[in-house]
């Protein structure tokens, strides 16, 4: 019975979701009907909370501070009425709920963020090189190889 929960949450979730975690800074993409035409609105915030991570219906709290107002959604995961979800940035958080965030201000929290972005170049930057450093080596193992062949082929003509 529970392997076959599991394997129905399994097929009813999106592949092209991040894993949330509290403290990631989100851009949630929502398709909104007005007047009969369909947009897209985006709302980026702070995640707070994420409950039912492990079900096929996972929802997100997301929060953002718009002029002076604290402003909360939260956010069913696989809902068709979510285009996407983009993680911007990741903080390093000691809990699991933030629902202490709703008292504190914006000034006084201070989160040490990871930006996705620049580590994403970084490590576009390292593949980049790579192929060039192996290059250099191919070249070196080849010159090795070379100068193995050189010794053997003396040291046969030494011993006839």
């Amino acid at each position: 019975m529970n392997k076959k929960l599991l394997e129905f949450n399994q097929s009813q979730k999106k592949a092209d979701m991040p894993v949330f975690r509290a403290g990631d800074v989100v851009k949630v993409f929502r398709k909104i009907m007005e007047g009969g035409k369909e947009r897209i609105q985006l709302f980026e915030g702070m995640v707070i909370s994420v409950t039912g991570n492990q079900s096929s219906s996972p929802m997100i709290t997301v929060r953002k501070v718009s002029n002076g107002v604290g402003v909360e959604i939260t956010v069913p995961v696989q809902s068709p009425n979510i285009d996407r979800i983009e993680v911007v940035k990741r903080a390093k958080v000691r809990r699991a709920k933030l629902y202490f965030i709703r008292e504190k201000s914006a000034k006084s929290l201070k989160m040490k963020y990871k930006d996705l972005a620049a580590i994403a170049k970084v490590e576009e930057e390292t593949h980049e090189t790579e192929p060039a450093d192996a290059a250099a080596q191919n070249a070196a193992n080849e010159e090795k190889q070379e100068k193995t062949k050189e010794t053997e082929e003396k040291t046969e003509a030494k011993t006839e």
